[in-house]
């Protein structure tokens, strides 16, 4: 739906031939647009409340530098990259302003700041090998209106570096629990607080890790109640979940 026809769907509201209702309806079954090698779904802020993000895994920095593009033209800011080479930012801030953070493999082309962030999620990892799925997590839900407060290497090896930082577990509205090896820090923390929390099992760990199932089945059989788990090393699902949950309600 181009500007012109949201215009003329506004006026009909305005003039009171159709309900919002009908209106906000039409708005959310709008189409994509189509680049051949894309499909760009510029209508999913409006149904989902957050706009698409790019996997940039797999594209060539040319069909990344075009569908930023084309979703600048659709008025896209905080346009998430995802799995993004570093070797692929040059072609992209050649269209568009652009954030990288390498630790996370992550862009934000068209970067604004953000005023009115909101809740308090709280990213946990078991040791610093943790970190780069954990600031994909992190920086996924700051970009998503959220404010964050990171808690690195709080791992059960060293269960007094978790315990103390208990005031600030308890105060989240939800928890991002990153782990690898045995995965135990989701269960532990999901036995001490009352909000929900989100287990991502990481690739981290030795041998019979097994490249993250074994955190990923320790996680799933948590007796934990009020756990939640992603895919392995799914730092990106997490943040958006969680922002999700600590929207809810604003």
């Amino acid at each position: 739906m181009d500007k012109n026809a949201t215009l003329k769907l506004l006026q009909k509201v305005q003039q009171g031939t159709i309900t919002p209702e009908s209106a906000a309806l039409q708005l959310k079954l709008a189409p994509f647009e189509e680049l051949g090698y894309a499909k760009i779904d510029c209508h999913r802020a409006v149904r989902q409340g957050v706009p698409e993000v790019i996997y940039g895994a797999g594209k060539t920095p040319q069909q990344i530098a075009g569908i930023v593009t084309a979703m600048i033209e659709n008025g896209g800011e905080n346009i998430l990259i995802t799995r993004m080479e570093e070797s692929a930012t040059q072609t992209v801030s050649a269209v568009a302003p652009l954030e990288y953070y390498s630790t996370a493999r992550l862009g934000v082309a068209n970067p604004v700041a953000l005023s009115n962030t909101v809740g308090n999620v709280v990213i946990a990892t078991g040791g610093t090998s943790d970190m780069p799925v954990a600031e994909e997590a992190a920086l996924v839900a700051e970009y998503m209106g959220n404010n964050v407060t990171r808690l690195y290497d709080v791992g059960v090896a060293g269960l007094h570096r978790l315990l103390a930082n208990l005031p600030t577990l308890m105060e989240a509205k939800v928890i991002v629990a990153i782990a690898g090896m045995e995965g135990a820090l989701a269960s532990v923390i999901g036995g001490l607080v009352d909000c929900p929390v989100i287990a991502v099992p990481t690739s981290v760990g030795y041998g019979a890790s097994l490249g993250g199932v074994t955190a990923l089945l320790s996680m799933l059989n948590s007796c934990a109640s009020g756990v939640s788990v992603v895919n392995i090393d799914n730092g990106f699902g997490a943040g958006y979940l969680a922002s999700m949950i600590n929207h809810i309600g604003e």
